[in-house]
């Protein structure tokens, strides 16, 4: 099945294929940094690095660019308030962005252009379409004459005059229309600005995406992505001064993720509704945090909640237990031989017992691997048919409950040590990882492990004041160590070769 991605430009699923044969170039919208990330940043961010990451499991070589907003009215207003330099506001966000975002998981981008970076790109952009009649100079700002651009309002869908009558645009009687924007906004008292053959000033916000995507990926590149609330006016105006510009298509894909919203409001700082990141990973694991938006279609809205966080994270923890107890049935040593003699394994022979071999699967085994191989090809299916994750996730899950189901039936010691099924259960949790891991970017706290060194045998002393407590049959105090350990993410697990500890991720 080929990959089919919905665009946006066009309405439709199109076949994916790439200007350069197995090289995807590819941007996305970033941050404005004015303030901290909340989890409708959040969301963009996984959804784009998921792609990203299913486009490399394909074999693609993407070159993935995520620009700053580092000057713009609202960085310039609250530094104002803060009584502090714009690019020092701008920059305390930036480190905290990348704080959060490399504790999801988030792969760097390639490239994160700044648009203090490239003022004299932006000005020569500027130049070029007031050469070709596009824009227009007004008192030291340049505004895009968008009647100019016959196709305005292609990827929004919205007719040029509905919107002037339909839309509220900011009153400026010296714009030939009221839907022409700002390329170069001319400085006011105490305001940043730079040289230019308009005055004194900065760049609007739409010029600056299409100046810095244009230098890195080109005229014409395959990906343009970003959240809904983009979409107009934001991309409609990066479309329109881009192909004035090159007379050329300016992306050939657009993707847009969906909104999150709170109580069915969307999620922004404007309306104060925002749960930031950094909150939220104060309580819950990364692994939880892209669990949750992984098991809603990225078009769709996500609804925040403190119990769809924790509905995620019980999902987590089914794949957390299924490959713990397959790493604990494979360290079981295998002790008696199909024909019944004792044998012990030497060191050597364990890499050697887990090796998967197709020909060795005894007939008992072959549901089972017939259930492994279809996983990887219902999550490509899945994953093909534009990157549907709660149809992906939806295939590891049923392959967890096909461990957990041939694992009952492996309970005896001589089952433990058949060379097909140990071989197969190491291949499972190896299919788990390769797809978890490498396209959703999952798993990174399966085992949690303690901070402090003297953890291990405090543990072992807490463990044995229990074994005491029960012996006594104290079950008051066997149960209130238990569940005091539960509320610091310590979890105990009676089995027949004792008690066993662990840490459980958030």
């Amino acid at each position: 099945m080929s990959l089919k991605i919905y665009n946006t430009l066009t309405r439709k699923k199109e076949e994916f294929v790439p200007i350069q044969e197995g090289k995807i170039k590819m941007y996305v919208c970033g941050l404005t940094p004015y303030s901290d990330c909340h989890m409708g940043h959040t969301r963009c961010y996984v959804t784009f690095d998921v792609i990203r990451r299913y486009l490399e499991y394909k074999g693609y070589e993407v070159t993935f660019i995520q620009n700053f907003t580092d000057i713009d009215d609202k960085i310039i207003e609250r530094a104002k308030q803060r009584d502090m330099p714009c690019e020092e506001l701008a920059k305390k966000y930036i480190d905290e962005y990348f704080k959060n975002m490399d504790k999801l998981g988030i792969k760097r981008a390639t490239l994160y252009p700044r648009v203090t970076e490239h003022i004299p790109d932006v000005i020569d952009f500027i130049k070029v379409l007031i050469e070709k009649g596009y824009a227009y100079q007004v008192d030291g700002d340049v505004f895009f004459e968008v009647s100019k651009f016959k196709e305005y309002g292609k990827l929004s869908g919205r007719n040029l005059d509905e919107m002037v009558h339909g839309i509220r645009f900011e009153v400026d009687t010296r714009k030939k229309n009221p839907a022409d924007f700002a390329l170069w906004k001319s400085a006011k008292e105490g305001e940043p600005y730079w040289d230019s053959p308009f005055g004194k000033g900065r760049p609007g916000w739409h010029i600056e995406c299409s100046t810095m995507s244009i230098k890195y990926l080109g005229e014409t590149f395959d990906i343009h992505g970003g959240g809904q609330d983009l979409a107009f006016p934001h991309h409609e105006n990066e479309i329109a001064q881009s192909e004035s510009y090159t007379g050329k298509t300016f992306a050939n894909l657009w993707i847009h993720n969906g909104m999150v919203t709170l109580n069915q409001e969307k999620m922004s700082k404007s309306l104060g509704n925002e749960f930031l990141i950094k909150n939220v990973l104060e309580k819950y694991s990364s692994d939880v945090v892209r669990l949750f938006f992984l098991g809603t279609y990225y078009k769709s809205p996500v609804e925040f909640s403190l119990e769809n966080l924790d509905q995620a994270k019980a999902g987590l923890q089914r794949f957390y237990n299924t490959l713990r107890n397959v790493d604990n049935f494979l360290k079981i040593e295998p002790t008696t031989s199909m024909d019944g003699e004792m044998y012990k394994l030497l060191p050597g022979e364990q890499k050697t017992l887990i090796e998967f071999d197709p020909n060795q699967i005894e007939e008992k085994d072959k549901e089972f691997y017939e259930a492994i191989k279809q996983t990887e090809e219902r999550f490509t299916q899945a994953m093909d048919d534009d990157f549907n994750t709660p149809m992906a996730l939806a295939s590891l899950y049923d392959l967890v409950t096909a461990i957990n189901k041939f694992i009952s039936k492996m309970g005896t010691l001589y089952e433990c040590s058949r060379f097909s099924g140990r071989a197969l259960l190491k291949l499972a949790q190896e299919t788990i990882y390769k797809l978890g891991e490498e396209v959703f970017g999952l798993f990174k706290e399966v085992e949690s492990k303690p901070k402090n060194e003297l953890v291990p045998e405090l543990m072992e002393i807490i463990i044995n004041i229990r074994q005491m407590a029960r012996a006594k049959k104290d079950w008051e105090l066997a149960d209130k160590i238990r569940t005091e350990l539960d509320k610091l993410n310590i979890i105990l697990e009676d089995t027949p070769q004792g008690t066993k500890w662990r840490c459980n991720p958030r």
